[in-house]
């Protein structure tokens, strides 16, 4: 899941006491105390404030692909397979399943007490219509490629077969089959995903793009929307059709985008937040000092990165300058200098941690930072630059003080190792997405990958030459050649190598540079009950609950704010 806000998300703002443009290097001022008062309804009904990055690009499911725009959505859908509060796969829509003994045929049972926020009953063939809705190429969803262990998926995106071709079927109202063209480890993984949701179809038709508003929208999650208003909020309130309505801790959860995380951070100390999407670096300190039961640090499946458009200069056909700028990095100094907050320099794409994997590294990981200065100044010359003729480049992110001050320090090592010449380009999220997709006057642009399942594939196949997302337009035949091999291999050893050699060309070909690999850091006030970090950084409201402890102060009732 692309992480353009970061994250999940995890938008850091950092600072580099060493750089000017960082100013003095002090760190910021927080207020001495945080309001912890939780926000009841007059009816008494509990409100679960979130705070969200950017505003969601769009809630349709199979066209969404940000963080943003996850969260939300696993609160209003919910798949044949969910997660529990660790992260671990658990039924969802579906009670239970089996495998055919090949691996490659599944039967969902679904729950007939499952019904959408209008009333009617949740069936396969809501899985069946979601499923090919997903992978039509009219529908433009950039995450269809992630449906492709699917039998004739693949054939389908390239429009090449018709979407009723899927090798999806509903065997009745309650059970659906889906056959895979191989074994997939990680089958069960991406039904959580919210390309693998269901859309109830007769809203769809009826609202066209328009099916995602308050009134026209329909959800067989834990919540339905209610209210949108852009960059404003986005309120959900409990469907009290859910087949599990009862467990729902959480009556009303209301989603503020607010891209700045400084502007967030105060907003929680306000008490007008109950959960930030992350945490300001600079505050990390204070944080753990003063808000010891509202600091929360859990491992992260996500990688920070910069990625080379190689579809125009300076970056195509010219591996030596890709190289020369990964080298050129101090990832030490950014990670312990920079960031601050515990990231782990990144030197392979895979982070660690994922399962049944061991990460392939950068084949200057272990050298001394001079020699990498060394060989990146020669692939430099190499590439065709020089002090008379600097690279000119232009390094695009989206608006947070983080990533700004994170691309001033790399501009500046840049600077201050090759001799290139760096224009920085501040865009709005939504700007900045689009000509990330489209590639027409992207050079390096700032991102982030967050696993959308507990498998190193979820990072592989960004960089495959089909899948949507490919921001950079990558394409090497090799690397497509391993991962598609993987896909079909059933001996679990033989996968793993596969995967390891495709990870080995990405990181000589370099047309993304791993910066580090993430680490969760958020707010939770403290009457908020049942979050649990987790390696995946999902976070369903549904598990949450709210009651005051001592201490708290008094609740505050709506309309006061």
């Amino acid at each position: 899941m692309i992480d353009f806000c970061s994250r999940k998300l995890l938008i850091v703002v950092l600072c580099l006491p060493l750089l000017a443009a960082c100013g003095n290097g002090k760190q910021d001022e927080a207020p001495a105390q945080s309001r912890n008062a939780p926000l009841i309804n007059k009816d008494g009904s509990t409100v679960l404030r979130r705070g969200n990055g950017a505003e969601p690009e769009t809630l349709d499911p199979h066209r969404a692909q940000s963080v943003n725009s996850s969260n939300i959505l696993r609160d209003i859908y919910e798949g044949l397979v969910s997660e529990a509060p660790d992260g671990e796969l658990v039924p969802g829509a579906a009670a239970r399943w089996e495998i055919s003994e090949d691996l490659r045929t599944y039967t969902f049972y679904l729950r007939e007490e499952a019904h959408w926020s209008n009333g009617e009953p949740v069936t396969a063939a809501d899985f069946v219509y979601g499923l090919r809705r997903c992978v039509d190429p009219a529908t433009g969803s950039v995450y269809a490629e992630i449906l492709t262990p699917i039998e004739n998926a693949k054939v389908i995106i390239a429009g090449e077969a018709a979407p009723e071709t899927l090798g999806v079927k509903a065997l009745s109202d309650h059970v659906l089959e889906i056959r895979l063209k191989a074994p997939t480890p990680y089958f069960l993984g991406l039904l959580a995903h919210s390309s693998a949701y269901p859309a109830h179809q007769a809203s769809v038709e009826k609202h066209g793009d328009q099916f995602t508003q308050p009134g026209n929208h329909v959800s067989n999650g834990a919540y339905q929307i209610t209210d949108w208003v852009v960059a404003s909020h986005i309120t959900l309130e409990r469907n009290p059709h859910y087949w599990d309505n009862d467990n729902s801790g959480v009556d009303v959860v209301k989603y503020l985008p607010i891209e700045n995380a400084e502007s967030e951070f105060k907003r929680y100390l306000a008490g007008e937040l109950d959960m930030t999407s992350t945490l300001p670096i600079p505050q990390i300190e204070w944080a753990q000092k003063n808000l010891p039961q509202d600091y929360q640090k859990y491992p992260f499946l996500g990688v920070y990165y910069y990625g080379l458009n190689l579809t125009r200069a300076p970056f195509k056909d010219n591996p030596e300058l890709r190289r020369a700028l990964s080298l050129a990095l101090d990832r030490e100094i950014i990670t312990e200098k920079v960031t601050r907050g515990d990231q782990i320099p990144a030197y392979s794409w895979v982070p660690p941690g994922v399962s049944d994997y061991q990460p392939a590294e950068a084949s200057f990981a272990g050298w001394s930072r001079e020699k990498r200065i060394e060989e990146a100044r020669r692939l430099y010359r190499e590439a065709g630059y020089s002090d008379e003729n600097p690279l000119e480049v232009e390094l695009r992110y989206n608006t947070s003080e983080g990533h700004k001050k994170i691309a001033t320090a790399i501009a500046s090592m840049w600077k201050t190792t090759l001799g290139a010449k760096v224009v920085m380009v501040n865009e709005e999220w939504k700007v900045f997405l689009q000509n990330v997709n489209t590639k027409k006057v992207t050079q390096v642009y700032r991102s982030g990958w967050i696993g959308d399942y507990n498998d190193a594939n979820t990072f592989l196949e960004l960089m495959h030459s089909k899948f949507g997302l490919n921001g950079t337009g990558y394409s090497n035949p090799q690397y497509d050649a391993y991962l598609d091999a993987a896909s079909h291999e059933s001996d679990i050893n033989r996968r793993r190598e596969l995967m390891h050699q495709a990870e080995q060309v990405l990181l000589e070909d370099m047309p993304v540079i791993p910066i580090y690999h993430y680490v969760g850091t958020r707010l939770v006030k403290p009457y908020i009950k049942g979050f649990v970090g987790n390696i995946m950084g999902h976070f369903y409201s549904k598990h949450l609950s709210i009651r005051a402890t001592a201490g708290a102060g008094d609740a505050q009732t709506a309309g006061m704010q």
